[in-house]
């Protein structure tokens, strides 16, 4: 775990890049929300909430790079030869992705309260809570794409085919009652439609506001009478994870990386 942390801090042109979409992202779509939500409680927070939960789960998908970068190199073999066992690697593996992504997500809401983005130590913890377990269920996800796919190449085409409808669908930038009805069954299937809306609940304050409210600002769900609330939308973030975490580790178990070509100028 402590080797991907250092491999962040000293690939400091790599947290630049993956900082800059998120700010040019939270740049462009403050224009949007200013203009087409005059009539929203806090225009900025609610976008800044789905900026943030979005470097978080971005982040963590993407990080699992780092672990076919040690299979092409060669490095996975030697680590494999260690006293420890395969899914002590992967949860090692998993763990430093999640961390990294937190770390992200945090510089995006130092960054939110410079433009606006207020907190309570109680909603700063809740939200902390919030970005280690998308960052935990994304980061295993991340491992079962990457030990399936087993080439950069493949795997930076999977996340980008992955990330962009999920990304765009799910309200984080911009808000599912603004979609066309006819793409809300796919806002359904979504899971970061979940994970946007229970840490826009935190960030927006909004414990004490009736399910009606919830639903108008896209925080809860009506699906043909059953409201998804955003407690039964962390359960269901809570569900996604552990089966996430069981596909990896079992994919990660079972995978044979002696058939993956190795490029020892790699490093």
């Amino acid at each position: 775990m402590l080797r991907n942390l250092l491999k962040l801090q000293r690939d400091r042109m790599k947290l630049f890049m993956n900082l800059f979409m998120s700010g040019l992202f939270l740049f462009i779509f403050s224009f949007i929300m200013k203009s087409a939500a005059p009539g929203m409680d806090h225009p900025m927070n609610y976008l800044i909430s789905g900026i943030i939960i979005m470097t978080v789960f971005q982040s963590a998908l993407s990080n699992s790079m780092n672990i076919l970068e040690d299979i092409t190199s060669g490095v996975m073999k030697e680590i494999l030869v260690a006293p420890i066992t395969r899914w002590q690697i992967a949860i090692g593996h998993v763990l430093s992705a999640m961390v990294v992504s937190v770390i992200q997500g945090l510089i995006i809401v130092i960054i939110g309260m410079f433009m606006g983005l207020t907190l309570s130590f109680l909603s700063a913890i809740a939200m902390v809570g919030l970005m280690l377990l998308v960052g935990l269920t994304f980061s295993t996800l991340g491992l079962y794409l990457a030990t399936l796919s087993k080439e950069s190449s493949n795997f930076q085409l999977l996340i980008a085919i992955l990330s962009f409808p999920l990304t765009f669908l799910s309200g984080a930038y911009i808000p599912t009652m603004a979609l066309p009805t006819i793409l809300m069954p796919l806002v359904y299937l979504n899971p970061l439609t979940y994970t946007t809306a229970a840490f826009r609940f935190v960030t927006l304050h909004m414990e004490g506001t009736p399910v009606s409210g919830l639903v108008n600002a896209g925080v809860a769900f009506d699906v043909n009478g059953f409201i998804i609330t955003p407690l039964l939308s962390l359960l269901f973030i809570g569900l996604l994870c552990a089966l996430f975490f069981v596909l990896c580790v079992n994919r990660f178990n079972s995978a044979d990386f002696s058939r993956v070509k190795t490029f020892k100028h790699v490093r």
